[in-house]
C-alpha cells in the first residue's frame, strides 16, 4: 500500500512538472522575446528598488515598518529584558532603535550595489520566472546575489554602526549586562546580524513592488511592463 502510494506521488509529481513546463512552452508570446521578458523582470526589480527600497532609507524606514523592522536576536532578548528589569528601559529602547538606524543608513549608501546587481543578473529561464510566484523574480535575484551583496554590505553596516552611534550604545549595554551578577556573558556579532536582517528587508520590499506589478495593471507604468506581464495574466 505504502509503495503504491509513493509510486503514485512520484508519477504525479513528474507529470505535474511536465505539465508546468508544457504550459510555459505554450505561453503565447505575442511578439515578446525571451530577451524582452528578462528586461521586463529587471525593470520590475528596478522599480522595487526605486519605489520601495528607498523608503527604507528614510528615518524610521526600518524601525516603523513591521515588514522589515529589525528585532533583537534571541541571544539579546534576555539582555533587553534584564536591563528593563533593573530600570534601564530607555537605554534598551535606544539600543533597538539604533540597530534599525544603522540599517537605514547603510541601505542609503548601498542602494547602488543593488542597482548594479539587477543590471548584471542573467535569467536562466525568464519565461518560467514570469509564470512563477508573486515574488519569483525577487527570489531569483536573492539566490544569485545574496552572498556577493553580503560581502559588500557588511562593511557599510559596520561603518553605519559607528556613524549612528550604535556601536557605542551596544558596547555600553552589553558591558552593563555582563557586569550583572549571575548572568552569562554575551558578545554577539551585531554587524553580521544587522547585515543579514537589512538584506532580508531589502529583498522583502523589492518583492512588494514585484507583487504589485504582477497583480495591478495600474502598477505597470511602462510599455515594457505592460507587454511582458500581460503574458502572465
Amino acid at each position: 500500500m505504502i509503495r503504491n502510494a509513493l509510486t503514485f506521488l512520484i508519477v504525479f509529481s513528474l507529470s505535474s512538472c511536465a505539465e508546468l513546463q508544457q504550459v510555459v512552452n505554450q505561453l503565447p508570446q505575442g511578439g515578446v522575446s525571451q530577451t524582452e521578458i528578462a528586461a521586463g523582470l529587471r525593470q520590475a526589480l528596478d522599480f522595487g528598488i526605486d519605489k520601495q527600497v528607498t523608503k527604507l532609507t528614510q528615518p524610521d524606514g526600518f524601525y516603523k515598518n513591521e515588514l522589515v523592522k529589525i528585532v533583537l536576536p534571541e541571544e539579546l532578548q534576555k539582555v533587553d529584558q534584564t536591563l528593563r528589569d533593573i530600570g534601564l528601559s530607555k537605554l534598551a529602547d535606544e539600543g533597538l532603535k539604533l540597530l534599525n538606524r544603522a540599517a537605514e543608513d547603510a541601505v542609503k549608501e548601498a542602494t547602488p550595489i543593488f542597482v548594479d546587481a539587477v543590471k548584471g543578473i542573467t535569467f536562466a529561464d525568464a519565461k518560467t520566472i514570469l509564470l512563477g510566484t508573486d515574488d519569483a523574480a525577487t527570489q531569483y535575484l536573492s539566490s544569485k546575489t545574496a552572498s556577493a551583496l553580503y560581502a559588500k554590505f557588511h562593511p557599510v553596516i559596520k561603518k553605519s554602526f559607528s556613524k549612528v552611534g550604535a556601536d557605542t550604545i551596544w558596547t555600553n549595554l552589553i558591558t552593563k549586562y555582563n557586569a550583572i551578577p549571575l548572568t552569562a556573558n554575551v558578545n554577539p556579532d551585531l554587524t553580521d546580524y544587522v547585515t543579514k536582517e537589512a538584506l532580508e528587508g531589502v529583498y522583502t520590499m523589492i518583492a512588494v513592488e514585484e507583487k504589485d506589478i504582477r497583480n495591478k495593471l495600474t502598477s505597470r507604468t511602462t510599455d515594457l511592463l505592460k507587454k511582458v506581464f500581460a503574458l502572465q495574466d
